[in-house]
C-alpha cells in the first residue's frame, strides 16, 4: 500500500485549517490502520511556524508514522483553460502519495492548462483542486467530488460555499470557476466558463 499525504500552507507563522488537516489524516489512520499510534500534525509542524514566507508542507505518513516531511516555498500553477475529461472508475476519496489515476487522466488534457474530471455525469475536482463556481451570486461546489479538501470543508463550514450536483451542461449557469485546495483559498485562481473546454 502507498502511503498518504497531508499538504499544509504555512504562512506568517500560522498553519492554516490545521484541524482538518488532523481530522483528515486521523480519519485515514482509522479506516487503514486502527491500532496505529496517532501522528499530532502540530507537533510535527512546530519546527515551521518559523517561517515568513507562504511555505507548503509535505508530509508523507503510514502506519509507521511520518515518513517523510518537506517544507517550499509555495509557487501557483498559471491555470487558464480547463478540458471536462469523463472517468466513471476513479476512486481518490483518501489523500495517498500514488497520484498516477490522476495523472494518467490530466494526460488527456490537450492543449488545455488542466482537466475537471466527470464521474458518473457529475463534476468533481480537478487532478490537483476542488473546484467552486460562481453564478454571479453564490459559489457552489460538487456535493460528490473526488477528495473531500480542507479548504472546501472549511468555506462550506463558513458558509461561503454550497454544496450540489453539478453537471457539464450546468457550466452555462455560471460565470467563473475557481480552484480551491490547502495552498489557494476561493478566488485566488480562477478560470472563465469560456475557457473550459467540454
Amino acid at each position: 500500500m502507498y502511503p498518504f499525504i497531508e499538504t499544509i500552507r504555512i504562512e506568517d507563522g500560522k498553519i492554516w485549517n490545521l484541524p482538518y488537516h488532523q481530522q483528515r489524516l486521523d480519519r485515514t489512520m482509522a479506516h487503514f490502520w486502527p491500532d496505529a499510534e496517532a501522528i499530532d500534525l502540530k507537533d510535527v509542524l512546530k519546527n515551521a511556524l518559523l517561517t515568513r514566507e507562504e511555505t507548503k508542507a509535505h508530509i508523507v505518513y503510514d502506519n509507521d508514522g511520518v515518513k517523510e516531511i518537506s517544507f517550499v516555498k509555495y509557487h501557483p500553477l498559471n491555470i487558464h483553460s480547463l478540458r471536462l475529461v469523463t472517468c466513471d472508475d476513479i476512486d481518490y476519496c483518501y489523500k495517498s502519495a500514488d497520484r498516477s489515476p490522476l495523472q494518467k487522466l490530466k494526460e488527456q488534457r490537450g492543449d488545455c492548462d488542466e482537466i475537471v474530471i466527470i464521474r458518473k455525469g457529475l463534476l468533481t475536482d480537478t487532478s490537483y483542486s476542488n473546484i467552486a463556481l460562481f453564478d454571479g451570486e453564490h459559489w457552489y461546489t460538487p456535493r460528490h467530488p473526488l477528495l473531500k479538501g480542507t479548504m472546501r470543508q472549511w468555506l462550506i463550514d463558513q458558509g461561503l460555499l454550497q454544496e450540489k450536483d453539478l453537471q457539464p451542461v450546468d457550466l452555462n449557469s455560471f460565470q467563473k470557476l475557481s480552484l480551491i485546495n490547502a495552498m489557494m483559498p476561493l478566488e485566488f485562481l480562477e478560470v472563465k466558463i469560456k475557457n473550459i473546454v467540454k
